[in-house]
């Protein structure tokens, strides 16, 4: 006879219960106790809490049969029409070019950005233009977050009304799973991937652990088929995606939805793509009908630009291999206080202070007792170097008076010294600078001699440094 004793009882009772482990949100590694540092991947503040149920006992692995057929293929035995097709276009152009071409079958794409940016619009605009303009393509979307009356008065005001569009909400992956192998559809949209659960984990939806089988649910079935599938994830206070770092590892595409929920206009801009490149952007425009497409943004940027006001400079930046030209507004007031302020919105802080520090020093301008505000206007966000000369230019015009000339846009970057520096793709800058009808464009002294563009006789201005900045003022 077997006798169990107390401490036998106590494993026991310790096997089948629940245990809380703590998991890095960034590159899910688990720990049993909680600390301010993962010491996987080294964030701070990124593990949670969860709770796990005991893992049921693993059976032994089973190796699958083979028959004796390979199947693996030399690259150069692949036919040479077998990419032929691969791409589904979406009708929509701007987003065709943040994905490289359009939608590849079998991949997974994953969209993310800011509550009420317009992640659910731009996904059934998507779902609608694919019906009607790819030949009876089947859609299927599948919500976990709205009502199916909801999304019905979204497509109306949308003009969404196609046949071979379904609409599922539902929360179950099995659900899910199931409804695809009935309808097998070209594209499945998911809204989103943190709103879905599986009934084998035992977190709740939304946790690390369920985000990570899901999200590996979907690519295994996206990846035995021709469909493609599209995720929606939510995104952290922090502004990167929520749920494991993995995740982003794990899909083909990551789109990430910008602009400002105030205003109108939104980009879309790849930060991977195995199929295409991640410099192209799309842009829209927020309208009471859904999302319009901006073919020319650079018209749309600068349209309701004020005429000899000061503080006001076009700059222009590129964005993949499109040029576009954007207003930098400046504002130089003198405060009362001991500390002035400095504000750039649309630009980046470090980079602002040290063009007003070299104003300060190489031109001798007094901005120690004054408040600075510098602005990119359509909420566009300027990163690039090449904006230097013009944020330059605007904060000279808005603390001396002097407007800029209505005609007139500034190229270049600055370096400690004051000296103009040149920037890559000058010649497709000027090419845009010229088609808005730019009449004078400061560039960087020594990129004059490189510039073979005939119609910029007499419309390019040299800048050698800040010291000639006043030269070209009101």
């Amino acid at each position: 006879m077997i006798v169990n004793t107390g401490k036998t009882k106590e494993k026991i009772m310790a096997q089948t219960k629940e245990k809380t482990v703590y998991v890095c949100s960034s590159c899910g590694a688990v720990f049993d106790k909680w600390s301010g540092k993962c010491r996987e991947c080294g964030e701070w503040n990124t593990l949670e809490e969860e709770i796990r149920k005991p893992a049921s006992p693993k059976n032994e692995r089973i190796a699958p049969a083979s028959d004796g057929t390979q199947k693996s293929m030399r690259l150069s035995q692949i036919p040479a029409g077998y990419t032929d097709g691969i791409r589904i276009k979406t009708g929509i152009g701007e987003l065709d070019r943040a994905l490289g071409g359009g939608i590849v079958k079998s991949s997974v794409i994953l969209i993310s950005g800011e509550p009420g940016i317009g992640k659910s619009t731009l996904l059934l605009q998507l779902a609608g233009s694919c019906c009607e303009n790819g030949g009876g393509r089947k859609i299927l979307y599948v919500s976990g977050e709205e009502s199916a009356a909801q999304i019905k008065l979204r497509a109306q005001r949308l003009g969404v009304q196609n046949e071979t569009l379904f609409l599922l909400c539902e929360s179950d992956v099995d659900a899910i799973l199931a409804e695809v192998d009935l309808i097998d559809p070209d594209i499945l949209i998911i809204d989103s991937v943190q709103t879905v659960f599986d009934r084998s984990v035992s977190s709740s939806s939304g946790s690390i652990s369920q985000v990570k089988q899901i999200s590996q649910l979907f690519i295994a079935r996206t990846k035995s088929s021709s469909m493609a599938t599209v995720l929606v994830g939510h995104v952290n206070k922090d502004g990167a995606i929520a749920g494991p770092k993995l995740l982003e590892h794990m899909v083909d595409v990551v789109l990430h939805f910008e602009g400002d929920r105030t205003r109108s206009y939104r980009i879309v801009r790849a930060a991977k793509n195995r199929f295409g490149s991640t410099n192209e952007i799309g842009v829209f425009e927020m309208t009471g009908e859904g999302l319009e497409e901006v073919s020319d943004p650079s018209m749309r940027l600068i349209e309701d630009s004020p005429k000899n006001v000061p503080g006001n400079c076009p700059v222009c930046v590129m964005e993949g291999t499109r040029p576009i030209i954007a207003e930098v507004q400046a504002l130089v007031s003198k405060t009362p206080f001991p500390t002035p302020k400095r504000i750039g919105n649309g630009t980046d802080f470090n980079r602002m202070a040290i063009i007003l520090a070299i104003l300060e020093k190489r031109l001798g301008l007094r901005l120690y007792d004054k408040d600075v505000y510098v602005n990119v206007t359509g909420g566009l966000r300027l990163d690039e170097t090449s904006t230097d000369l013009g944020i330059a230019a605007a904060v000279l015009s808005a603390a001396t008076e002097k407007p800029v000339p209505s005609d007139m846009i500034a190229i270049g970057e600055l370096g400690l010294s004051g000296e103009c520096r040149a920037v890559p793709g000058i010649e497709s800058r000027i090419a845009e600078a010229l088609r808005m009808g730019f009449g004078r464009i400061l560039v960087p002294y020594r990129s004059i001699g490189k510039i073979k563009i005939r119609d910029a006789d007499g419309k390019l201005f040299p800048v050698r440094s800040v010291f000639n900045l006043g030269e070209y003022l009101g």
